[in-house]
């Protein structure tokens, strides 16, 4: 992960036992303490790569990974000003509605200068999900939404955001926005249907995702995004 440290630091992972910011960092030499929902899911073996290793950073030995039982919106037991990074991957941050409460717990918990690096679902993937289930009257105001909340086929509910409201709430808990950046353009079920009309398409579709990334205009079903502490 280019985004972590270039020295050895202290990181807080929010994104969940399952996903693999936690292990990338500890084999690039940083320190993590990761966040589960209950002692079970922290006691629980953590999914393996296919390799079964993650690749070491040259001269640096690997680091150190501790589980603990917490809540991303109650950090109440961490030490203020604790930690260089805080990972909050894995749409945690759509999933917790209250994202501004959880992005102050996030504030405080950095050391000044420290950054944190975020991925919330975009308005773009509200919107797609939206048309999907006909809500139509609601499609039509979702753009212009203050807080645009969005309810999956499975019941679940998103936060969704755009460029401009992710700044807001960012600096709205004295964070600084770096930068903000779509994850991925096409969506999973678009891939699947491309691929199943023509299995040959892959290249296109690889090309047509990394010249979207590079324009100027916000196209992405996730947004990947970086900010920091102030000093």
């Amino acid at each position: 992960m280019r985004w972590l440290p270039s020295t050895p630091s202290r990181i807080l992972d929010l994104s969940g036992p399952d996903f693999r910011c936690a292990h990338r960092a500890v084999a690039a030499g940083h320190d993590v303490v990761t966040l589960a929902s209950s002692t079970e899911e922290a006691h629980r073996r953590p999914l393996e790569v296919v390799s079964g290793q993650e690749t070491r950073s040259r001269g640096r030995p690997a680091g150190r990974l501790r589980r603990i039982v917490g809540d991303a919106m109650l950090l109440s037991g961490v030490t203020s000003g604790a930690f260089d990074g805080v990972i909050a991957d894995n749409r945690v941050l759509s999933q917790h509605l209250l994202t501004e409460a959880c992005l102050a717990e996030i504030a405080r918990v950095l050391r000044p200068g420290g950054r944190t690096l975020l991925c919330v679902d975009s308005v773009v993937l509200g919107m797609a999900l939206l048309a999907e289930q006909d809500c139509w009257p609601e499609l039509s105001y979702a753009p212009n939404a203050d807080v645009l909340l969005v309810p999956w086929p499975d019941g679940t509910i998103t936060r969704c955001f755009t460029v401009e409201q992710l700044s807001e709430v960012l600096t709205d808990v004295g964070l600084e926005l770096e930068w903000v950046k779509p994850r991925t353009v096409l969506s999973a079920s678009t891939v699947e249907m491309v691929l199943d009309s023509d299995p040959n398409a892959l290249n296109r579709l690889v090309e047509t995702e990394l010249k979207a990334v590079e324009s100027d205009d916000y196209v992405g079903v996730h947004m990947l995004a970086s900010a920091k502490r102030p000093q």
